[in-house]
């Protein structure tokens, strides 16, 4: 029972009903809101362990958009800081988005500051679970999209331990072991991995542009009587991570990045991000019964983050000057930051400093499940309370650097602070789900209450905003199975996004009424579905970010894009075809149509938003996108291959007729892995990337044209012993 509550990890439903686990390929078991997978109201996808394994990705991009309906505007092309979007909300990282591993909330400072700068290595994953439609509500705060949960591995049965060794192009290595042990009443899992490269982009004079990351795991459970009627079960999680990596904002030229797309401008040479987070966790599950328990789960998450980068040019937009290089005057800055030119004076430094923040985020959780009847009608009741306290403490400075035969020296002027402040929210959530099934009906209504205190202090002006508001979160969804393996689902829930403590006084929250229906088909080894959803927004909203490129005096402001309106279809199908002689033909195609219209005019500070007009597209959306995956393979060998095509996405609102620069790239990603099992406990693989070396421009956020990673080869062993 302690090893099949690990599944789980914290107990927390997040997808999986606490007490109703099941083996990962299981997928027809997996329940959401009490109801299985296949039978749910609302829209729900899994990404299993052996599709995870096929592929190896250690780019979470690419394991979300195989998914239908979720967003992915790449960055730094090896998915350090991923930008999530799911059904068209923002996706600059992921802030509209709730994220969690294990079913508890992982993003840095979820209320306070919901840009997700941390993101776990998603190589270490068993299973990636993605919720969209009524059944957000069980996982706010953020609910205009959905949610997604990363589920760590479980402890073994017996004793057992794994390995997974690669190396690779740029420098790639690849080191990851875990180890475990369990017996009826007490089990352990303690993992570590290392991921680093020399970065594939080629800075001006030469230099370092990879990363390396470290993550360590352990997990502890304890039942001290496991053939007691009611079952007492203690779980303990705890976690480090690291990461060093030469990343920057500063992008280039489109020009440049014609001729050469992987370069890198000697200004960014120095640009670095540290970080480290600590994580713990202490998970209690009492089980009275079959149809009866209760997880409760303690946590506390610390995050802290260096990140010294290029800010800009003083007295211009750096983004201007990358957009437009060919006018006199940002033909001499662009000669600046690439060190072909000398700054005249320190009218035209070079900003460059560290943005320093610090992060917890805590609180206690419970989540109740119970079974029964009333009369004909079968109920699956989830209740569930969360008190949590989130806050980021900011400190960036600043300095000058003129550009001098190819060096950055100081301008000499005093250091400059940016920002001096601290965010914190105060939050108590409830939820109630109730999935009711009468014959071939389940009709699920919930309801989520959040009760938000934000407060914020900024030391440079003296100034202190808060405010205490509350907002009910209803949804109601309904599947008619017409056949055993064929039914009807439709569902309607809000959306909403809080607002920054900032401004939580003055502005208001975004919200937004969803809509959903389709159908489904689902057999042992088959899934297919359409589904079509309609997302109405009252109030449409982001916070700014110096990842989307706003200004220093915009910084984390909420800004309102008023009222909008996003549609789309959503197609799925995914099978497992058993052929003669034990093999096995897999295969998993998704495709999402999005449209997207503002339905106001407006001007905005916010960079993605710009000077609106009643009718035109949101950013960073792509109209089309899909994803195909098809293999053979049995115990000894296995081949695979994986296409991914997304189509040109908006850099700001527009409509209609783009200029160049209104428009990042479409692209297509050919992905092959091949396996070989050279002893019962050993298997090689090799797994190529991006095999046509398409390159293509995936952001200008924030400053110029940034690139997709390039072809990319790695070869590697793994094992269990």
């Amino acid at each position: 029972m302690v090893r099949r509550s690990l599944g789980i990890a914290l107990g927390v439903v997040a997808l999986l009903a606490p007490g109703e686990a099941r083996a990962e390929d299981d997928t027809d078991d997996v329940n959401v809101t009490g109801t299985r997978l296949v039978e749910t109201g609302g829209s729900a996808h899994v990404v299993k362990e052996a599709q995870l394994r096929r592929f190896a990705y250690d780019n979470p991009d690419q394991v979300l958009l195989a998914v239908p309906g979720v967003y992915v505007r790449p960055e730094d092309g090896m998915g350090l800081r991923p930008n999530i979007g799911i059904r068209g909300a923002n996706s600059d990282r992921s802030k509209k988005v709730t994220l969690m591993e294990d079913g508890v909330l992982s993003g840095p400072a979820p209320y306070s500051a919901p840009a997700a700068y941390y993101f776990p290595l998603i190589d270490r994953m068993s299973t990636v679970r993605v919720v969209k439609g009524p059944s957000s509500i069980l996982y706010g705060p953020q609910t205009v999209g959905g949610a997604i949960d990363l589920v760590t591995r479980s402890i073994p049965t017996t004793r057992a331990g794994t390995y997974d060794l690669a190396l690779g192009q740029y420098g790639f290595n690849k080191q990851h072991v875990t180890y475990g042990m369990s017996d009826e009443h007490a089990g352990f899992l303690v993992e570590g991995m290392r991921l680093d490269n020399s970065g594939f982009k080629k800075l001006d004079g030469g230099g370092d542009t990879g990363f390396t990351r470290n993550e360590w795991m352990a997990k502890a459970a304890y039942n001290p009587d496991p053939r007691a009627e009611v079952q007492n079960e203690l779980l303990l999680k705890l976690g480090y991570s690291e990461e060093q990596s030469n990343e920057t904002y500063l992008g280039i030229t489109d020009a440049d990045f014609n001729a050469t797309p992987d370069r890198r401008y000697l200004a960014s040479k120095d640009n670095k991000m540290d970080n480290h987070r600590t994580l713990i966790e202490l998970s209690h599950k009492l089980r009275f019964s079959p149809d009866i328990d209760l997880t409760t789960t303690a946590y506390r998450h610390d995050f802290a983050r260096i990140w010294r980068k290029v800010n800009g040019i003083r007295g211009v937009d750096i983004s201007d000057v990358l957009a437009h290089p060919e006018t006199p005057r940002n033909a001499i800055y662009r000669g600046n930051l690439t060190g072909e030119v000398d700054t005249q004076d320190a009218s035209q430094a070079i900003l460059v400093g560290p943005n320093n923040r610090k992060f917890v985020s805590q609180g206690v959780q419970m989540q109740a499940r119970i079974a029964g009847k009333t009369g004909p009608i079968q109920h699956q009741v989830t209740y569930g309370v969360r008190a949590h306290n989130d806050e980021i403490v900011r400190l960036h400075t600043q300095d000058g650097f003129l550009m001098t035969s190819g060096e950055l020296v100081s301008d000499g002027r005093r250091t400059e602070t940016t920002a001096d402040n601290k965010a914190q929210t105060i939050a108590l959530a409830m939820w109630a789900v109730d999935a009711m099934t009468f014959g071939p009906v389940t009709i699920t209504p919930g309801v989520r209450v959040e009760a938000i205190h934000a407060a914020y202090r900024d030391n440079r002006t003296g100034r202190h905003d808060g405010a205490t508001y509350r907002v009910v979160i209803p949804g109601v969804s309904g599947y008619w199975a017409l056949r055993r393996d064929f039914g009807l689902l439709a569902g309607v829930h809000k959306g909403f996004s809080p607002v920054p403590p900032e401004q939580a006084r003055a502005a208001s929250p975004e919200e937004s009424v969803n809509y959903e229906a389709g159908f489904r088909f689902a057999r042992r080894n088959v899934r297919a579905e359409i589904i079509g959803f309609y997302n109405d927004y009252s109030n449409l909203t982001d916070i700014c970010t110096e990842s989307n490129g706003c200004s220093q005096a915009s910084l984390d402001k909420q800004f309102g894009g008023g009222r909008a309106r996003i549609a789309g279809a959503e197609v799925f199908g995914e099978t497992d075809v058993k052929l003669p002689g034990g093999w096995l033909l897999p295969a998993r195609v998704s495709y999402t149509y999005t449209y997207t219209e503002f339905l106001s005019s407006f001007a905005s500070s916010d960079p993605q938003f710009g000077n609106v007009k009643n009718g035109d597209e949101l950013p960073y959306v792509p109209a089309h996108q899909a994803n195909a995956s098809v293999g053979i393979e049995k115990k000894q060998l296995g081949l695979h291959v994986s296409g991914t095509f997304v189509d040109a996405m908006w850099e700001h609102a527009g409509h209609g007729n783009e200029l160049p620069g209104d428009k990042t790239d479409a692209y297509f990603l050919l992905d092959a892995s091949a396996k070989y099992r050279l002893f019962d406990h050993v298997e090689l693989y090799v797994n190529g990337r991006n095999l046509t070396n398409d390159r293509y421009i995936a952001s200008r956020r924030p400053f110029g044209a940034r690139p997709g990673a390039p072809l990319w080869v790695l070869a590697g062993v793994r094992g269990e012993f």
